[in-house]
């Protein structure tokens, strides 16, 4: 009998061989591993909006290669999710990461909440850096020492993050506000015909390098950027699948005028809409997120693609330069540091602050209730390292003087380069477009530290908590929302706004961008007042199959890759 067995043992085995790819390792036994990693017994949540189920995933060669009962299975690494749920890595519809993962590539505060995939781009984006917007970029990077940007296209950026490595998948938009500095600097005009071709030759490139659409920030520096400008280079988006993405032009009084301007830009240029961080600002607009959402219902009821993201909290987060009036910021940062010396500029600055400004959609410190409600979170020099924390009604108080005046004071001081927290929101309107099925989850956050260079200042709690959040507290305490429809808002509505093919489910030959966390202990720790802690509860985070999230801990592991859009055309 003895021998017998073995030869069937070995017939199994050369079976087994000949059976399919393998990835020529040893199991924890000796025997040849079936699979990289299995992740065993925990409740799987697809990413589709599908009921959970019992089932195990097995990995390998950075995808995932079976779902189902693999109790048999041999593989290098078995994680055991017994009591925990195993669903498709969280995609971050919205992040501001462009400089810090080339600072530190290990993006802790984003893959520690289970974030797998970033997506970058706002008012700028990496690329393109000519014209003026090398000033701009080289004034960012001075702020984590990086010294002069050395890519010039979106194409070369990317290039440069793939040497470095980072731990998540980064994509990118093309940022109009970017391409118009590029090619206009910071002129309050409309583009002359030759410098919207211009405009237009850019945006195809950044495309062709792979972004995945144009995105605006038509609050503050780029507001003057008009309706038709916008449409012309969502033409030449469309010609690539791409999408239009908008911090829109008003969050507060003008929101619906604002939401019907970034409707009417998708319709003239035939492409998809996606609204960032959607809210509502300002106490006397409170309670008008339900219009809100009407109206991008009824844009998507006559056919138009229309979509948006938000983070879980009731305020946001800032630049304070455009806190001052639209006219004070033209030309650049050192024109404006020009007019804060002027005694005469500096009183006309502060009255349009207290009394508002025709056409000033932006104005955060009226939204906020007053000096009071805006909060410092970061400064550039040790000297001001004192009011980080304070508002900058305590600015005043501390400086001796009116609040307006020590807040221009601030800004020269600083050279523009102040940080804040603005309180704006109210909880009732974001569980109501928490609600809404449309509406996918982005920080508007960065991949920071709790210490190093990355871990300075006293940042918006979602650069560390935003997904922890809404599993914790939305899903499990308050029951806004079911953990299968949390999970779907997280992972596969994000890859379809974007038309990623092969990520944000958990799919047999997807890529295994995967979370492992705890149902009953998932949970962000980060708060205003002491915002650089990391989430509590995500077990395993694996990026492209490989782990680097385990037992709660970095691994060190770089795996990510650069994600590229649908008119993304390689050179030859």
């Amino acid at each position: 009998m003895r021998g017998s067995s073995a030869v069937g043992v070995a017939i199994l085995a050369l079976l087994a061989g000949c059976a399919g790819p393998r990835s020529g390792a040893e199991g924890a036994d000796g025997a040849a591993a079936e699979f990289d990693v299995v992740i065993r017994g925990g409740k799987v949540v697809d990413g589709a909006g599908n009921p959970w189920v019992y089932a195990d995933v097995g990995i390998r060669d950075g995808r995932i290669a079976k779902i189902g009962d693999l109790s048999d299975a041999r593989a290098q690494k078995m994680i055991d999710a017994t009591g925990k749920v195993v669903s498709p890595g969280f995609l971050d519809m919205h992040t501001h990461s462009d400089f810090t993962l080339l600072v530190d590539g290990r993006a802790q505060s984003k893959v520690r909440q289970g974030v797998t995939t970033e997506l970058l781009g706002e008012g700028g984006s990496p690329g393109p850096v000519q014209g003026a917007a090398v000033d701009g970029t080289r004034e960012a990077l001075a702020r984590y020492g990086l010294g002069e940007p050395d890519w010039r296209s979106l194409g070369e950026y990317f290039a440069k993050l793939e040497t470095s490595r980072m731990a998540t998948n980064i994509a990118s938009y093309v940022g109009a506000g970017q391409v118009r500095t590029a090619v206009m600097g910071y002129a309050d005009r409309a583009p002359t015909p030759e410098e919207l071709d211009e405009m237009r030759k850019l945006v195809a490139e950044a495309m062709a390098d792979g972004a995945f659409g144009l995105v605006t920030a038509l609050e503050g520096a780029h507001e003057f950027t008009t309706t038709e400008e916008l449409v012309e280079l969502g033409k030449v988006v469309a010609g690539y699948g791409g999408i239009y993405a908008s911090h829109i032009r008003g969050q507060a009084e003008t929101l619906f005028e604002a939401l019907s301007e970034a409707i009417e830009i998708g319709e003239k240029a035939g492409i998809p809409v996606e609204v960032f961080h959607i809210k509502v600002a300002g106490q006397r607009n409170w309670g008008k997120m339900p219009e809100a959402l009407a109206l991008l219902e009824s844009a998507r009821a006559r056919g138009l693609d229309v979509t948006a993201n938000q983070y879980p909290y009731i305020a946001g987060a800032h630049p304070f330069m455009p806190l001052l009036p639209p006219w004070a910021l033209e030309g650049g940062v050192e024109k404006t540091m020009e007019r804060l010396r002027d005694p005469e500029l500096r009183a006309r600055m502060k009255k349009d602050i207290a009394e508002g400004l025709e056409g000033w959609r932006g104005n955060y410190v009226q939204q906020t209730g007053g000096w009071g409600g805006v909060m410092v979170s970061n400064t550039r020099t040790e000297k001001n390292n004192n009011l980080i924390g304070k508002t900058l009604a305590d600015n005043g108080a501390m400086r001796g003087k009116d609040a307006a005046e020590a807040f221009f004071d601030l800004m020269l001081e600083e050279n523009g380069q102040v940080f804040g927290i603005l309180f704006h929101m109210n909880e009732q309107d974001v569980q109501t477009a928490m609600r809404a099925p449309f509406v996918s989850v982005g920080s508007d956050g960065t991949a920071l530290a709790v210490d190093g260079p990355l871990g300075e200042g006293q940042p918006h709690p979602r650069n560390f908590g935003t997904f922890p959040r809404v599993l914790g507290r939305y899903v499990r305490e308050l029951k806004v929302l079911g953990l299968e429809e949390a999970i779907r808002k997280m992972t596969s509505l994000s890859a379809q706004r974007l038309g990623i093919q092969d990520r944000g489910l958990l799919r047999e030959g997807y890529w295994a961008d995967v979370v492992v966390f705890d149902p009953d202990r998932v949970a962000d720790k980060a708060t205003f007042e002491a915002p650089k802690q990391y989430p509590e509860g995500i077990d395993y985070v694996l990026v492209n199959g490989a782990l680097v999230i385990e037992n709660g801990n970095h691994t060190g592991a770089l795996p990510g890759r650069v994600l590229r859009g649908r008119g993304y055309a390689p050179a030859t």
